[in-house]
């Protein structure tokens, strides 16, 4: 199949994060399997999810990983020409959800795979799709766990989020909460008698925003806009009415940590300054939504200095957004950014990618295959 036909039938699975995904599963294990790979579904614990390992090749030496999430977020935003879960041709761009972030470069893994596992391969490349990148990375951590049962420790893993064919350094992490704080309800009339769960949530906002101002003083990363940590609320909600005491108030926030800091311990303080409401009576929890490390890779890394040889471009120090890439590095793999489309089209409506960044990134992976084969 051209790698264009293989686009339009993962666009059609509506793969949006958080839900069962076992249809564009079957699908791409059925494919790889007729391509003469070995898949291997890896069932997450929710239940209804799973990850997905193809290899091409021995498995039993190192090799690299393409690394991709099978999830797109939601198509409900205003302005989609056409249905997003149907792929659309405007002369050389491909339009539906995903096309971009990021089933083009799982297109293009897939395209290239009947080649790769045709030939002699020295040394495997591995297809690994996860679920729930969306939601903060939820599905490769578990799929990086089976990874030792499965394959030798991969030379590298190549991540293909958009980024132009320009392989990518290094990026941010993040780690993401919800906050919730109960209180007593009332009359707001008798104000003394009850326990306001919102202007409870304001005192840590605030606190924590002060917190946040603090980590624009560094330390710094001059390879990231910003160059510093930051933090920021998202989300708040609370209350039902004027007139009554809010017994209730939940708060999401998220931290973006530059390389070397941990996202995790950025929350630290915040996390203090909510369970401190315990002392004046409130119950509060705190729920973790998703954590991520930051991915720093030297230019002078192997796997840096192949992806220039394969693109023909010099790497890019760093990008703004969040990978699942900090977390491969973290299990020791190193790891890098390199896709097709860029990021400034995903999340949005019409997402495109075009043809020939399509073609680019085949191309790309059928050359990594070349080098493996010699």
């Amino acid at each position: 199949m051209k790698v264009e036909e293989i686009l339009a039938m993962l666009i059609r699975f509506p793969s949006v994060v958080g839900k069962p995904n076992d249809a564009i599963v079957d699908w791409i294990s059925t494919y790889g399997q007729a391509a003469g790979a070995k898949a291997t579904v890896l069932p997450g614990p929710e239940g209804d999810r799973a990850n997905l390992l193809i290899t091409a090749g021995p498995h039993n030496v190192p090799g690299y990983i393409l690394s991709g999430h099978m999830d797109v977020v939601p198509a409900g935003e205003a302005g989609w020409k056409t249905d997003p879960f149907q792929l659309r041709q405007d002369g050389k761009r491909l339009c539906g959800r995903g096309t971009t972030d990021m089933k083009g470069f799982l297109a293009c893994a897939l395209a290239a795979l009947p080649k790769l596992a045709a030939s002699n391969l020295q040394r495997p490349v591995h297809l690994a799709f996860s679920y729930d990148e969306e939601a903060g990375c939820r599905g490769v951590p578990h799929l990086l766990a089976a990874l030792p049962d499965l394959c030798a420790k991969p030379l590298g893993a190549i991540i293909g989020e958009p980024s132009r064919m320009q392989a990518v350094r290094a990026h941010k992490g993040k780690a993401a909460a919800r906050l919730d704080v109960v209180g007593h309800s009332g009359h707001s009339s008798r104000p003394d008698l009850g326990l306001n769960a919102v202007h409870a949530m304001a005192n840590v906002i605030a606190q924590a925003v002060v917190y946040g101002r603090s980590l624009e003083q560094g330390p710094f990363d001059d390879n990231f806009e910003p160059p510093y940590s930051s933090l920021q609320f998202g989300v708040v909600s609370g209350g039902q009415a004027v007139n009554i005491i809010p017994d209730r108030c939940t708060a999401d926030i998220e931290v973006r940590a530059i390389s070397g800091v941990s996202p995790r311990l950025l929350l630290k303080e915040v996390k203090e300054q909510l369970f401190a409401l315990r002392e004046r009576g409130y119950e509060v929890v705190w729920h973790e939504l998703s954590a991520y490390p930051a991915l720093s890779l030297p230019r002078e890394a192997k796997l840096a200095m192949l992806m220039v040889e394969l693109t023909g471009k010099e790497t890019l120090p760093a990008v703004s957004y969040g990978t699942e890439a900090g977390l491969y590095q973290q299990a020791g793999i190193d790891a890098i950014i390199c896709g097709p489309g860029d990021i400034s089209r995903a999340h949005r409506p019409n997402e495109y990618i075009e043809l020939d960044e399509l073609k680019a990134c085949q191309k790309m992976i059928e050359d990594l295959g070349a080098r493996l084969a010699a």
